[in-house]
């Protein structure tokens, strides 16, 4: 059963892209019938199963999705082939693009970037004028509020991964590498006893002092302005 429909109200994009308004045909979560929503280009934006919704001015188009109980509103543009899906919430004028994926019960806002083929997960925090682009992998309790918050390597471990290291709500530092997402020193531990004293593990202990180095400093010039 479907849950919404395009309504003949539409805006166009800067693509020359037609976006049209929405309305719910049943109640939904706190959504009621009859209420509008955001803009979206075709159906297949959003979901008709869960309470999904785009209200507000956002914008979805493209073949970017917005499923799960997932809410994209105020100004925010999710394109490309993005995802938000979960309990993740867009607002504000964030913009979520690309191959991006923004799940979980993650929040992206304020002037924030996600993009590229990067994931926004957990109860992860992007906001302010932060931009999470490439392959980075902001997850768990991430606060990203500027680009100082997160930072990712390319072209270690035995299949050449991508690791990110990020803010912590709690002040600590944060690293999503593989399968594996935990503190600093975590990451550190994981490292010892998967690796051993191998090249591979002296060059990981080698990025995590330096991540650590970087994020230090980053307190320390907060603290100085």
């Amino acid at each position: 059963m479907k849950k919404f429909e395009l309504t003949s109200e539409f805006i166009t994009n800067i693509f020359g892209t037609k976006l049209f308004r929405i309305k719910a045909l049943v109640e939904f979560g706190d959504v009621k019938a009859g209420d509008l929503g955001g803009y979206i280009e075709k159906e297949e934006n959003l979901d008709h199963d869960g309470n999904a919704w785009v209200c507000g001015d956002a914008w979805v188009y493209g073949d970017a999705e917005v499923c799960g109980n997932a809410r994209v509103y105020g100004n925010a543009e999710v394109y490309g082939n993005a995802r938000v899906c979960g309990n993740a919430r867009v607002y504000g004028d964030a913009e979520v693009y690309g191959n991006a994926r923004v799940c979980g019960n993650a929040r992206v806002y304020g002037d924030a970037e996600v993009c590229g083929d990067a994931w926004v997960c957990g109860d992860a925090w992007v906001y302010g004028d932060a931009e999470v682009c490439g392959d980075a992998e902001v997850y768990g309790n991430a606060r990203v509020y500027g680009d100082a918050d997160y930072a990712y390597a390319h072209g270690f471990g035995s299949v050449n991964r991508t690791t990110t290291f990020f803010r912590l709500k709690d002040g600590g530092v944060g690293v999503r590498c593989g399968c594996f997402y935990g503190t600093l020193q975590e990451f550190r531990d994981k490292v010892r006893e998967t690796h051993r004293e191998t090249k591979k593990a002296k060059e990981y202990l080698m990025l995590a002092d330096l991540m650590e180095l970087r994020f230090k400093e980053g307190n320390e010039d907060g603290k100085n302005n």
